[in-house]
């Protein structure tokens, strides 16, 4: 079984190079599931509910968030009602949402679990704990389970990666928007990979024009960012599952872009 996770979405041309390319990623590798990263799809802050439904017409079965999920105040109402919608789950006790969802396919079910690091982020629960949780939780449904963890530190990332090898089936991170080349399978057999990367303008940095970002490193004076235009490109990773063990068998990157074009 194989699930493609798509790297954070950033704005317009994040989605639309989703758009484009799913269609024939789907043909190419045939994925039971495909999740995405959605906590930049909007205008590079946040989602909505218009351009969550986008991506779910687009074929995305799970959308999970980060630091930036509630950048755009109606999705306060609407992911309550949506459960392919989920936020990190160590958000604290009241905040909208959930962190946990499942995915039905008739070759069996994918558990999509969101968490967010706390290292150079705003403190929020511990993920360790919450993750011991919802793992426990997920496992008494399938031994398919998947963590999104939106993260800065490669550090921390690959401490919950070690911390719960053997319990789920593979660990991504998410949140720098550059991929890394560290894939690898844990001793238990759980894959791992620090960063998808993402999905948006090939020439800005991390998404946004680069103008705004050099001043803002030449001076520290407030700046506002915006999403970069010109070429787009598409990070993802495709994980084939073994749905009897649970476990990796392999983290296969994606990279599209002018420099990597698709290749059917």
């Amino acid at each position: 079984m194989k699930l493609l996770f798509i790297g954070d979405i950033m704005g317009a041309p994040g989605r639309e190079i989703v758009k484009e390319y799913l269609p024939l990623l789907k043909r190419k590798f045939q994925p039971a599931f495909i999740v995405a990263n959605g906590e930049n799809s909007a205008h590079g802050r946040g989602i909505t509910e218009k351009i969550a439904k986008e991506l779910f017409d687009a074929g995305v079965h799970a959308i999970t968030l980060g630091n930036h999920a509630w950048d755009n105040k109606e999705i306060f109402d609407y992911i309550d009602s949506e459960p392919r919608l989920i936020r990190p789950a160590n958000f604290p006790e009241g905040a909208p949402g959930k962190g946990i969802t499942y995915i039905k396919q008739p070759e069996g079910e994918l558990a999509v679990i969101n968490l967010q690091g706390r290292a150079f982020l705003p403190p929020l629960d511990c993920p360790f704990n919450v993750a011991d949780r919802l793992v426990e939780q997920a496992r008494k449904r399938t031994k398919l389970i998947f963590v999104d963890f939106h993260a800065e530190a490669t550090s921390e990332k690959q401490a919950l990666a070690w911390y719960l090898d053997g319990r789920i089936s593979a660990l991504v991170g998410t949140h720098t928007h550059v991929q890394t080349g560290d894939e690898r399978l844990l001793a238990q057999g759980t894959g791992y990979l620090s960063d998808v990367g993402m999905c948006g303008p090939m020439d800005g940095i991390l998404g946004m024009e680069r103008e705004a970002v050099i001043k803002k490193f030449l001076t520290q004076l407030p700046v506002r960012f915006e999403v970069a235009t010109g070429p787009a490109q598409l990070n993802a990773v495709l994980i084939t599952l073994d749905k009897n063990t649970g476990q990796t068998r392999k983290l296969e990157r994606i990279r599209i872009d002018a420099n990597h074009p698709f290749m059917e």
